[in-house]
């Protein structure tokens, strides 16, 4: 799809992505890697005045809900160029690209993955995206990966858990627990006494993570200093 002087491409009011306007308005991100699509997503090139050319990838609302949020009119995506994303349930990596060319080459997407048929893909696009770091485990259990993700500005969760809560130690500047946040469906399916314990438990253990983190706080400091040279 050529854009030419028939398409004009207006930024966004979310930095990072835009309006391409032409025969049919089009959302948009400006693509990391010009001359190569993700899911055969239509491309749009636009020729800037001093004659050099931007490419933009069309954000398909039908195959993203994050597209579809942006669409819907969300007053927040708390992703902009430079975040850095924790996204869980990336599948194929179709809404994955597409963070990937919004945060830029500043920023960085954390990609997990369960499945290894769609992680195979994930890994296929990540080649390509210096940007994003595909992890292919379950996204249920942050244990198993938390030392794989350095702190985040964002996390978003496209998995079905009702004890999301636990996702939140990633947070930057630091994390923010609020116990009664806990799946309603999780207290009110057990009785007082099992709900008491459960909460309990909970407790405990995020105690033990947040432990663990400040155990570990100085290596992740080492790794960032690392990351900005």
């Amino acid at each position: 799809m050529k854009g030419g002087n028939k398409v004009i491409v207006e930024p966004h009011r979310h930095d990072g992505v835009f309006i391409a306007k032409g025969k049919e308005d089009a959302l948009c991100t400006k693509n990391m890697v010009p001359g190569e699509a993700v899911y055969n997503e239509k491309r749009i090139s636009v020729q800037n005045e001093d004659g050099t050319k931007v490419e933009y990838r069309v954000w398909n609302p039908f195959r993203s809900k994050l597209a579809a949020a942006v669409l819907g009119g969300v007053d927040n995506i708390w992703m902009k160029p430079g975040s850095r994303v924790l996204y869980l349930g990336a599948a194929s990596g179709t809404t994955v690209s597409h963070v990937s060319d919004l945060v830029g080459p500043t920023g960085v997407v954390y990609a997990v993955e369960f499945s290894h048929r769609s992680g195979r893909d994930l890994v296929n696009m990540a080649k390509k995206r210096t940007n994003v770091i595909p992890i292919i485990e379950d996204a249920r259990h942050p244990a198993k990966y938390r030392m794989l993700v350095s702190m985040v500005d964002v996390i978003f969760s496209d998995v079905a858990q009702p004890d999301q809560v636990y996702f939140a130690f990633f947070l930057s500047p630091g994390p923010v627990y609020n116990f009664s946040e806990l799946s309603r469906s999780l207290r009110n399916n057990i009785r007082p006494a099992e709900r008491e314990k459960v909460e309990a438990d909970f407790k405990q253990e995020i105690g033990n993570l947040i432990s663990e983190i400040d155990r570990f706080i100085p290596n992740l400091k080492a790794l960032d200093y690392y990351d900005a040279l």
